[in-house]
């Protein structure tokens, strides 16, 4: 079965709330009411009102199940807006310019999650990349231990069996465009961690680049193995069940017969979950080409790192994507001794 399915019958015994921080959007409208026919939760659309009950109407979408909020009308916004001068008080932040700022849903939203109002958010269907990632970081604190915040992409194949069970989970591929080696360690335990909550297998991570265990010292490949050490040392140190191997070419990293032809031996070659990209570049045009050649489902980018879920989807999200992306961070809200009777 493929990811989704498995991730919406988790939130039909544990629901969840969600906000959508472009509430009038018609992908996130249609998402929404996915979510209210599937009993996953409520859906909290932020927006104006009048906006978004008329593109409900012309979708013929029914509003009932999910709550709407017009951001500077709601009874939180003043409580918002002093909470947020105290966060961002180190920047100078005054109340009025907090006001200005909470009248973009996309902060709004995050307030909400950042005070529990909500568990999870969704942002960036009608915005950059850089609009709707900017709140996000600035409220909402990195996980302890965690010193880099970046993103993953879910890949979920319907018949192809690679991964989990046809699930793959690529990082970075939207935030650090030249990571260090430092930052890989941190962007391969950030993903795995997820991995493992959602999919509840061992996270099996392949640190990506040109060769597989080579004997050259290019600065590239010197920094891959760097992060290799450096992740499995942080793993250790936090005792976390993750295998990890580097350097590896994707093929050794998904193929088994490919590691076996290359002499790549490792309880990860041949079988990663977990695919950790050397740069953006590689990371964004390796998921773009798998979603548009091979058709594969994507849904991303969920952030990692962090201490509340949140996603940020791309301008050219489908509502399935838009649906998919909700599920995820949803259930990374949910216990975990919940969804499998362990810590």
């Amino acid at each position: 079965m493929p990811l989704i399915p498995k991730l919406t019958e988790k939130l039909q015994r544990h629901p969840k709330r969600i906000v959508f921080a472009e509430g009038a959007d018609p992908r996130v409208l249609q998402a929404a009411r996915q979510w209210v026919t599937r009993r996953m939760g409520a859906p909290i659309l932020l927006g104006d009102r009048a906006a978004i009950k008329d593109a409900a109407a012309k979708l013929d979408i029914n509003l009932q199940g999910m709550r709407v909020i017009e951001p500077e009308r709601s009874e939180d916004f003043p409580t918002f807006v002093g909470q947020l001068e105290q966060l961002r008080r180190i920047k100078g932040i005054k109340a009025a310019e907090a006001a200005e700022a909470l009248k973009d849903t996309g902060y709004f939203a995050t307030m909400m999650v950042a005070t529990g109002q909500a568990d999870a958010l969704v942002s960036g269907s009608t915005t950059s990349a850089a609009s709707a990632l900017r709140p996000i970081f600035q409220i909402i604190p990195r996980l302890p231990g965690v010193d880099h915040a970046s993103s993953l992409m879910v890949l979920d194949f319907d018949e192809k069996k690679v991964g989990s069970e046809g699930s793959l989970f690529l990082s970075d591929c939207g935030v650090i465009p030249e990571p260090t080696a430092e930052q890989l360690a941190d962007i391969a335990l950030s993903t795995a961690q997820i991995a493992k909550h959602l999919t509840n297998e061992t996270p099996r991570v392949a640190m990506l680049s040109y060769a597989s265990k080579s004997q050259s010292n290019h600065p590239a490949l010197v920094k891959v193995r760097h992060a290799t050490e450096l992740a499995r040392a942080k793993a250790k140190s936090l005792l976390l069940e993750i295998e990890i191997d580097g350097e590896l070419q994707v093929d050794a990293a998904l193929d088994q017969v490919v590691a076996q032809t290359k002499k790549v031996n490792s309880s990860v070659a041949g079988r990663a979950n977990v695919l950790i990209f050397p740069d953006l570049n590689s990371g964004n045009i390796a998921f773009k080409l798998v979603q548009l050649l091979a058709g594969a489902n994507t849904f991303g980018q969920i952030l990692t790192g962090l201490s509340k879920p949140a996603a940020e989807i791309s301008r050219g999200a489908s509502a399935h994507d838009v649906f998919g992306a909700a599920a995820i961070v949803a259930v990374q809200a949910i216990d975990r001794r919940l969804l499998y009777g362990t810590a």
